[in-house]
């Protein structure tokens, strides 16, 4: 992305304090890093992003909402896998002790080597902002080195591969490149793994362990069973949910991107791994994206791809039909709510930092003043999370669907001598007896010749191994298996959504000063998402203004429209731009004329034009606006503008 005009990020962050949209929680106290708590106007935004998602897949999409919980038994997460793989790459400082998360650190260093040079070089860097003194020590220290050609472009290639790194590799990567820590200049410890979940126990005895959940996910898959039945055993749906989800980070900063208590809004649609062609695909199919494959990425570059997403599935770049289909209605998503589309990129995940369940992922990530961001991820989980489950309970979480002729296969089939599998395996026998069942032909081939050459094989699973020997088998060979009903497991696309990156990357992206002067900050919210839709201002603190007041506030709020008065005693154009800050995309004036005619002034934030009409009018403009049936530029080119001595005056 070329360099963009230096944004002042202190100031918003300011701004953002000030009028408390978020803080840091527990401040009275110290404070605990990647903790925050929301104040009115975040709280606010937020529920008005979250209905917009709910409207934009929940209810157009037909899905069903739940809400699981949040404790999780530790036993879920170890069959999923977090247990032994939700983790990153931890260093520290071998002096001080400080910590640090690997592969941000290796980033940090390089890119300001990089800024460094092109410093040295007399050439545009891409601007930052100036980071307050908290911060400023965390980050590497930009300094004017030149760098030869091939280091530079050594710098560039692995960055554009951070994330396919492993640990170990990581390491190498200090060593080679000399990656000190960025304050003190010490040595840096080899990365070692560290967990990111919260553990905790459930009960008085501390003896049944627990996890408070990483993720939104693992609720869902445990109760397909009843969302199928739900769903009258109708294939393809998607089950969805919003809630808090806890990560313990390594080493937290950069506000609300990166926390250790969050929302998030999560999808998991369930599809025929046969047929993952989605139904209303072409109706994207020539919506365009720009994606940065892993290919690209691995060639040490960055440059993107505009394609349209039917191209992209035609040429396998992306790997399904509804896997593109969520592509585009996250895009469809972040630029209804006011991300800017100039800013968005869909990154495809490299094989290393592919989930273990993955066989495709893209991350929607967002360009921010700390760069670009993950903010939405979107993965084709295969049938992991319901086979792993299912093979710990025994609970088979299959689709069953009623063929339109019967299937006639060749399979082999493997018969138990129960008369001596009981016996021999006791209390395993049951569950021994359930895997050699769910094997696939594949699975029993490798089995057979096993059987075939020695006389036994062996099978493990759930941390056991078993021998199976020629007196527990009575029957090993193919047979003619005629099938009405075909059982499979299903495949999850999941989109996942981080809310609380998105509301701070919105908040970046509508945040600008007016060229009157530097306290004049301006969110400009699209008013489907504002905190607070219309402000109503009196044009002074006469008594006389309260019953045109009282009636216009209750036209707004059984219209739906939040609405606020500012009844103090500053000008007109001050009380304005205090809520220019807030992001109140409209304001009603209410004056003398309004006492004899029934008129007020309708204000739109960003070009402060006015128009005047009936009341009523001007409450039924704020309603069609906020709920996106009109916009300003249609209601502006319909009425006459109006201009007031106050406005003039104020403005």
């Amino acid at each position: 992305m070329s360099a963009e005009p230096a944004f002042n990020r202190p100031a918003l962050e300011q701004l953002l304090g000030k009028r408390f949209f978020y803080a840091p929680a527990f401040s009275l106290y110290g404070g605990v890093a990647g903790l925050y708590d929301y104040g009115p106007p975040g709280c606010a935004l937020q529920a008005n992003v979250l209905e917009i998602w709910r409207r934009h897949f929940v209810l157009e999409e037909d899905m069903l909402e739940v809400d699981c919980s949040i404790m999780t038994p530790a036993e879920v997460l170890k069959t999923s896998g977090h247990v032994d793989r939700f983790s990153d790459w931890m260093c520290k400082d071998l002096k001080t002790g400080e910590i640090f998360r690997a592969d941000h650190l290796v980033e940090n260093v390089l890119e300001a080597r990089l800024d460094g040079d092109k410093i040295a070089r007399n050439a545009p860097v891409e601007t930052k902002a100036e980071k307050d003194e908290k911060k400023k020590k965390k980050a590497a220290k930009v300094t004017a080195i030149r760098l030869d050609d091939a280091t530079a472009q050594t710098y560039k290639e692995i960055l554009a591969q951070i994330d396919n790194y492993s640990g170990p590799e990581l390491g190498e990567l200090m060593r080679t490149h000399q990656i000190k820590s960025p304050e003190t200049g010490n040595d840096i410890s080899e990365p070692v793994v560290f967990n990111l979940m919260f553990s905790s126990s459930i009960g008085p005895t501390g003896q049944f362990p627990g996890f408070l959940r990483p993720e939104t996910a693992q609720g869902q898959f445990l109760n397909f069973k009843r969302l199928l039945e739900f769903n009258n055993d109708r294939m393809p749906f998607a089950s969805a949910q919003i809630g808090r989800s806890f990560r313990n980070e390594i080493s937290p900063r950069e506000g609300l991107l990166r926390v250790r208590e969050f929302t998030m809004a999560e999808i998991e649609h369930y599809v025929d791994p046969l047929k993952k062609e989605h139904a209303r695909f072409s109706e994207v199919a020539s919506y365009k994206l720009k994606l940065l494959p892993a290919s690209v990425q691995l060639q040490g570059k960055t440059e993107l791809l505009e394609i349209s997403i039917g191209e992209a599935v035609e040429k396998k770049i992306v790997d399904n039909q509804t896997l593109g289909y969520f592509l585009v209605r996250i895009h469809m998503f972040l630029t209804k709510v006011g991300i800017n589309p100039d800013r968005v990129r869909f990154r495809q995940h490299m094989k290393n930092e592919m989930a273990h369940y993955a066989c495709d992922c893209w991350d929607a990530e967002i360009h921010t003043s700390y760069g670009w961001k993950e903010c939405v991820g979107c993965a084709d989980r295969s049938a992991y999370d319901l086979t792993v489950h299912s093979n710990k309970t025994g609970e088979k979480l299959v689709v069953r669907e009623r063929l339109p002729e019967p299937l006639v296969e060749e399979k082999l089939q493997l018969e138990i001598n129960k008369k001596v599998f009981g016996p021999r395996f006791k209390k395993d026998a049951k569950a021994v007896e359930e895997y050699l069942a769910s094997l696939d032909e594949t699975a029993l081939e490798s089995l057979k010749s096993a059987h075939d050459s020695t006389g036994s094989f062996s099978v493990s699973f759930n941390d056991s191994s078993f021998d199976i020997t020629k007196d527990l088998i009575t029957k090993f060979e193919k047979a003619t298996i005629t099938t009405h009903i075909r059982e499979f497991t299903p495949n999850v696309i999941e989109p996942s959504f981080g809310i609380g990156r998105i509301l701070y990357c919105l908040m970046e992206h509508v945040y600008w000063i007016r060229p009157e002067g530097e306290q004049r900050g301006v969110l400009s919210f699209p008013p489907t998402v504002a905190p607070t839709k219309c402000l109503l201002v009196p044009l002074s603190t006469n008594d006389v203004f309260v019953p045109v007041l009282k009636k216009v506030s209750s036209l707004l709020r059984r219209s739906g429209v939040a609405s606020k008065i500012d009844d103090s005693g500053a000008s007109i154009g001050r009380r304005y731009s205090r809520n220019d800050e807030l992001g109140t995309p409209f304001g009603i004036t209410v004056d003398f004329d309004s006492i004899k005619d029934g008129t007020v002034t309708l204000r739109e934030r960003d070009s402060t034009k006015q128009i005047r009409e009936k009341l009523e009018t001007i409450v039924e403009l704020v309603k069609d606006m906020c709920d996106g049936r009109t916009t300003w530029a249609g209601v502006s080119a319909k009425y006459p503008a109006f201009v007031s001595q106050e406005q003039e005056t104020n403005e």
